[in-house]
C-alpha cells in the first residue's frame, strides 16, 4: 500500500501579529538607542546592537530585517533617534552610516542562521550566531565606511574598533540568553499565514506530469491492431 503524501506548509505575508511584533521591536531598538552613549571618538558606543541582534534572534529573519528597516526609515524621516537626539539622512553619510547598513545585513545573517537552528534554540549556537552576525557582518561593512568617510587608514580603525569588541561580546551573549529563554518558555509562530500544499495539491501536479510523458495517439489504426 502506498503513503500517502504528507501536507507541507509554508508561511507566506505578513500578519497584523508579525506587523505589531516589527513595531514594537523597532520601539525597542529606538529605546536602546538613546539612554547610553558614551563617545569614543566619531562612533559611540550604544546598546543598540543589542536590539539589532535580538530582533531576529527572537522573530526570524523576515520580522527582525523589517525591525531594522522600519527603524532606519524613521531616522531618515527625521526622528531624533540617534543618540544624541540625531535624526534625518544625515547620519548615514558620516562614519556611523556603514554601521547602521550592516545592521541590516547582520540581522538578516542572524534571522537566517536561526531559522535552521529552530525549534530549539541553544544559548552556544545563539551566541556563535550572534558573533558572526552581529559582529562580524557589522564591523565588516561598518570599519571601511568609517575609514572612507574620515579618510583615515583602514588598519587603524580595525585596531580603534577593538575597543567596541568586549561590549559587543557581552551584548552577543545577553542577547542569546534571553532569546533562549523566551524560546524555551514561549516559542514565537513563524512570520506570516501558514499555507498547506496538499496531496490533492500534489496529486494534480503528478496527474499533470504524467499526461505530458504520454505518448500521443498517431491515428494509424495498425498501431492499435493486437
Amino acid at each position: 500500500m502506498s503513503e500517502a503524501p504528507k501536507n507541507r506548509v509554508r508561511h507566506r505575508g505578513l500578519t497584523a501579529r508579525d506587523i505589531a511584533l516589527i513595531g514594537v521591536f523597532a520601539a525597542l531598538l529606538a529605546v536602546l538607542s538613546m539612554p547610553v552613549a558614551i563617545p569614543v571618538g566619531p562612533v559611540p558606543i550604544t546598546l543598540q546592537t543589542l536590539g539589532v541582534m535580538l530582533a531576529p534572534s527572537l522573530l526570524g529573519a523576515k520580522r527582525g530585517t523589517l525591525v531594522v528597516l522600519t527603524f532606519l526609515a524613521l531616522v531618515v524621516a527625521g526622528l531624533p533617534l540617534l543618540p544624541g537626539g540625531r535624526g534625518g539622512p544625515a547620519p548615514f553619510l558620516g562614519p556611523t552610516g556603514g554601521y547602521m547598513l550592516g545592521w541590516v545585513f547582520g540581522a538578516l545573517v542572524i534571522g537566517l542562521l536561526v531559522n535552521l537552528m529552530l525549534p530549539r534554540y541553544r544559548f552556544w549556537r545563539g551566541l556563535g550566531i550572534n558573533i558572526v552576525g552581529g559582529i562580524g557582518v557589522v564591523y565588516l561593512v561598518g570599519v571601511p565606511w568609517s575609514a572612507v568617510a574620515l579618510g583615515d587608514e583602514l588598519l587603524g580603525l580595525i585596531t580603534g574598533a577593538g575597543v567596541f569588541l568586549p561590549g559587543d561580546l557581552a551584548k552577543a551573549a545577553l542577547a542569546a540568553g534571553i532569546a533562549a529563554a523566551v524560546h524555551r518558555a514561549y516559542p514565537v509562530p513563524p512570520a506570516g499565514r501558514p499555507v498547506t500544499a496538499g496531496a490533492g495539491e500534489d496529486a494534480a501536479a503528478s496527474g499533470a506530469d504524467a499526461s505530458d510523458s504520454a505518448a500521443p495517439d498517431s491515428g494509424d489504426p495498425r498501431d492499435r491492431a493486437e
